[in-house]
């Protein structure tokens, strides 16, 4: 809400805030403050969870009621696209600003905007999200939750003018508060943001981080039900005969994360430079979804109903509303469209987002882990003559852990959340053992993330290399000097020496009258001629000038500017953008302010 600085109510409200938080300075220490912060941090975040799983359900459900499981359903090429454009209008229209990618925008927003999100980012996630999944989208409502909570954590923190180093723990409980409320899963909550948006565990974060979790999933408790998201019960006990064979289910997730990465890429790449115009992302991605959800219905909306059926030992029912209803019980066909649905479910999440759409891999890869992990045990017990058949729920529910594993580099976080999921703590070691060999797996093929790698490419991810995180922390509009004077190059020795007369600096940069840096002059350089009147009017600029060793671009990573500077050997170094000068940036002044990150953000 704005207010005007010469209205009275507004200047009351202002003096009793500003008492208010002079107050709060007073008689509450930061750490307690921080920790009344995070419980209600996740108080909202469990309630917006709860909002937008009632709301997603509320759409599908009325959506569904049109929907004959016994044939094929045309309301399929109907629905997608009208949610995409639906959602398109909301984001064009009213939110007026980029909302997808939402744990990728909560980590550039901690790397590069001092952990500050917009207010909007607390409701827009929810709206456009239910309205994405709701009519079919293939994604997920984690990461717009996750978006939602950091931002609720982000927001009152503003509010009461903390710091960006509680800002950044209080962003974390926001996102620990959403996963939490969300799955009710309290451990995977803060493991989530210990892995993925890869948080430090000190002192002041830890109570924090427990305490957003915790209350996050109670309240999804009360109002919810003690339920637990997906229904498993263990009917066959696991075996460590089976661990060859888990261990070979490790790889082959390992191997399906890699794919589903590099197709969520590729598409990406194809809706953000082959398809210009956001009509026509909309429509494209929109037919693209529908007519795979026709094939496929079970890729429809997030798909937890069909995780449901393989971890019940129903896959018949995979085929339920679609063209393919007949060969439920013909065991080859219920491989091979599993298979399918494997290779398609990358196409269809991409073809979701590139198009408009708002939501989250998160679901998708616990979706594609469920079918990886059955499609293998079914294979395995129908083609390969196990003499005992494996159990297929068992290894559904290792293939969630693995492939969540694999494609979001978090092996622990997967594992705690599918047991909190489905109550499956019995299969703890295989969960242990498919995450730990799926995550190795993958790394060989991508390095980071599918929410890591886009800030990655362009240098601005932190992670747990604190060396690293302090110089992405670092701006460079903050180390860049301009008390240089420039000269020109058709200057004389002795317009240069008034130059130095007037100068506090041994360094002068050379431009053109477009300003674009030419060269340098340095008095180290001249200090041998600048005392011979003789030459003063016949020694010009650009006689004595040089080339600087490097230079800088604006917006170039700090670490990138580091490496410059170690491979140059030089102590200054100018800043151009396209050409221009700029200014001059120093070792001596990112020494300075890498010392003072490095003690306000590691301020136990």
């Amino acid at each position: 809400m704005a207010y005007k600085p010469d209205s009275p109510k507004t200047t009351k409200l202002q003096k009793f805030w500003l008492n208010f938080l002079l107050w709060r300075e007073t008689h509450i220490k930061e750490k307690s403050f921080v920790i009344i912060l995070a419980l209600l941090t996740g108080i909202f975040g469990g309630f917006m969870a709860i909002l937008l799983k009632f709301l997603i359900t509320l759409i599908s459900g009325l959506l569904s009621k049109g929907i004959n499981i016994t044939e094929a359903n045309y309301l399929y090429l109907i629905y997608p696209l009208l949610g995409i454009l639906l959602c398109t209008i909301f984001v064009r229209f009213l939110v007026k600003d980029n909302i997808s990618h939402g744990v990728t925008r909560v980590l550039y927003a901690i790397s590069q905007n001092k952990s500050r999100l917009k207010p909007h980012n607390i409701y827009s996630s929810v709206i456009a999200s239910s309205m994405t999944i709701g009519f079919g989208g293939s994604v997920g409502a984690e990461g717009p939750i996750v978006a939602t909570g950091s931002a609720i954590g982000s927001n009152l923190g503003q509010l009461f003018k903390m710091s960006p180093r509680i800002l950044m723990i209080l962003v974390g409980c926001g996102a620990a508060a959403g996963i939490a409320g969300i799955f009710k899963a309290p451990i995977a909550g803060m493991l989530f943001t210990l892995e993925v948006l890869m948080l430090d565990l000190t002192t002041v974060s830890v109570m924090p981080l427990i305490i957003s979790s915790v209350t996050a999933a109670t309240i999804s408790y009360i109002f919810t039900g003690y339920d637990v998201e997906f229904h498993f019960v263990q009917s066959e006990a696991f075996s460590m005969g089976r661990i060859p064979l888990v261990i070979i289910l490790g790889v082959f997730c390992g191997l399906v994360s890699a794919y589903f990465t590099k197709v969520m890429l590729m598409m990406e790449r194809f809706f953000g430079k082959v398809l210009h115009r956001q009509w026509h992302r909309a429509v494209i991605g929109g037919i693209i979804l529908a007519l795979l959800i026709f094939l496929f219905p079970p890729l429809y909306g997030e798909g937890y109903s069909s995780i449901n059926d393989l971890l019940g030992s129903n896959p018949g029912s995979i085929v339920d509303s679609s063209l393919f209803y007949s060969d439920s019980g013909n065991r080859h066909f219920i491989l091979t469209f599993i298979g399918c649905i494997i290779i398609f479910k990358a196409f269809a999440t991409s073809a979701t987002n590139g198009a408009g759409g708002v939501g989250g891999t998160f679901a998708p890869s616990l979706y594609v882990g469920c079918m990886t992990g059955f499609f293998f045990a079914f294979l395995i017990n129908n083609y390969f003559g196990a003499d005992m058949p494996l159990s297929t729920k068992n290894f559904a529910l290792m293939g969630m852990a693995g492939v969540m594993a694999g494609v979001m580099h978090a092996p622990l976080m997967a594992i705690f959340l599918t047991a909190e999921m489905t109550g499956g703590y019995e299969l703890f070691l295989p969960l242990l053992i498919v995450s730990a060999i799926s995550y190795g797996t993958v790394k060989f093929f991508e390095p980071y993330s599918i929410y890591t790698i886009r800030l990655a490419q362009k240098g601005e991810l932190l992670t747990h290399h604190k060396d690293k995180n302090v110089l992405t922390l670092l701006k460079m509009d903050s180390v860049i000097e301009q008390d240089f004077i420039c000269v020109n190059p058709d200057m004389s020795l002795k317009e240069m020496v008034d130059v130095i007369s007037r100068s506090n600096r041994n360094l002068f940069p050379v431009t053109d009258d477009k300003g674009t840096l030419l060269g340098i002059v340095l008095l180290d350089d001249i200090r041998n001629i600048m005392f011979r009147p003789d030459l003063y009017r016949k020694m010009f600029v650009r006689r004595f000038m040089s080339m600087p060793p490097a230079k800088i671009e604006v917006g170039q990573p700090m670490d990138a500017v580091m490496k410059t500077f170690d491979s140059t050997g030089a102590w200054n170094l100018p800043v151009v953008e396209n050409g221009k000068y700029v200014g001059f940036v120093s070792k001596s002044k990112i020494f300075n302010s890498y010392r003072r990150v490095l003690r306000h953000y590691s301020d136990d």
